[in-house]
């Protein structure tokens, strides 16, 4: 059984636990599906709401 691994596309951070990703945020930039952690979520959350890609964060 292969457990998947969850990285975060701007930090880098791994999360092997599903459970503790429910709270990471997902986008779609350039047709591309980007994925980022809790942290980084909050941090840069004005930028996400403001539409804004992850290039201008």
């Amino acid at each position: 059984m292969t457990q998947s691994v969850t990285t975060c596309d701007f930090c880098g951070r791994q999360e092997q636990d599903e459970a503790k990703t429910l709270t990471w945020s997902i986008s779609v930039e350039n047709g591309r599906r980007r994925t980022y952690c809790d942290t980084c979520s909050r941090a840069n959350l004005r930028a996400m709401e403001g539409k804004l890609d992850s290039e201008y964060w």
